[in-house]
Order: C-alpha cells, then sequence, then structure tokens
C-alpha cells in the first residue's frame, strides 16, 4: 500500500499538478513588485525633487548673498574722503562685513559639499527618475510574462484538467493595461 501512495506522489509530483499554484504565486510576486516600484517612485521622486530643490536654493541663497554684498560693496564711492567721513567708513565696513559674512557661508558651503553643484544635483535627478521608469518597466514586463504563464497553463493540457479538478477557484489573471492617458510618457517634475 505505501509503495502504491509513493508511486502515486510520484507520478503527481512530475506532472505538473503544483505547476498551477506555483505560476500564481509567480503572478502575484509580480504584481508585488510592480507595486514596490510604484512605492518606490511615490517614496524617492518627492524625496529628490525637494533635496535638489534645497541644494539649489542653498547654492542659490549664499551666492545670491554674497553677489548683495558685493554689490553693496562695489556701490560704494571709495575715496580718501572715506577715512576722513565716519559714516561712511562705517557704512564700508558693514558692507565689506557683510561680504565676507556671505563668501565664509560660501566657503562653508563648499566645505561641507565639495561637489554641491546645482547641475549635478539635477543630473542625478534625471537619472533616478529615468532609472525609477525603467524599474517600474521591468517590473510591468515581468508581471505580463507572469500572468502569460499562468494563464497558458491554466488553458493548455495538462494544465487545463488540473485546473478543472483542483483548482477551478483560479480565474483567467489580467495582464497590465496601461489606463492613465498619455501613458507612454513618463511623468514631467515640476521645479
Amino acid at each position: 500500500m505505501r509503495v502504491i501512495i509513493l508511486s502515486v506522489a510520484m507520478l503527481l509530483a512530475g506532472c505538473g499538478i503544483n505547476t498551477i499554484p506555483e505560476l500564481d504565486e509567480q503572478v502575484k510576486a509580480g504584481w508585488a513588485q510592480v507595486e514596490n516600484q510604484y512605492q518606490r517612485r511615490a517614496d524617492l521622486i518627492p524625496n529628490l525633487v525637494e533635496t535638489v530643490k534645497g541644494f539649489a536654493e542653498q547654492e542659490r541663497e549664499v551666492l545670491t548673498q554674497v553677489t548683495e554684498a558685493r554689490a553693496k560693496v562695489n556701490q560704494m564711492q571709495v575715496d580718501a574722503d572715506l577715512v576722513n567721513d565716519p559714516e561712511r567708513l562705517q557704512a564700508f565696513e558693514a558692507a565689506q562685513s557683510q561680504l565676507s559674512g556671505a563668501l565664509s557661508r560660501l566657503m562653508v558651503v563648499v566645505e561641507r559639499y565639495p561637489d554641491l553643484k546645482s547641475n549635478e544635483n539635477f543630473l542625478t535627478l534625471q537619472a533616478q527618475l529615468e532609472g525609477t521608469e525603467n524599474r517600474i518597466s521591468v517590473a510591468r514586463r515581468d508581471f505580463i510574462a507572469a500572468v502569460q504563464a499562468y494563464n497558458s497553463e491554466i488553458r493548455t493540457f495538462p494544465g487545463r484538467i488540473w485546473h478543472s479538478i483542483l483548482y477551478s477557484d483560479l480565474e483567467l489573471r489580467e495582464t497590465f493595461e496601461a489606463t492613465a492617458e498619455n501613458a507612454e510618457q513618463a511623468p514631467s517634475v515640476q521645479f
């Protein structure tokens, strides 16, 4: 009796009886990966955009401070009489001090972030956007392939037999279809 049960079990194990549940799990895993990549995009892109905005703003603010301070210094009339006019001298020193402070902040920014350049941050953002969209595309492709294998299995022999006998509760799966208008275009990021 044990020999018969063992023989039947071996026969069933090799005949594809487990293929449908395995393919069903691959479909679920494929869709989970699509959702994972969507979540990655949802988490990554706003953070990258804010990071780039922050770095660009930080650079812009410091550079604006340096430019404005320099402009104030350049607007002042520097002549021999400056030393003799305490108000003008004080205003000139204040402008120089403001320029020194702005330059010091710029140096701190450069020291802390030696590679801090807005254009590099924007290039990084662009690469991350492209990479994320590619990951989504690959996850969708893998999901479509998993659905195709699953649907093919339950519609062809011997899977059709196993489906009707053991897995009739498992329906054909819908594959991914773009539903958004202009879905063939990547989303744009506005600054």
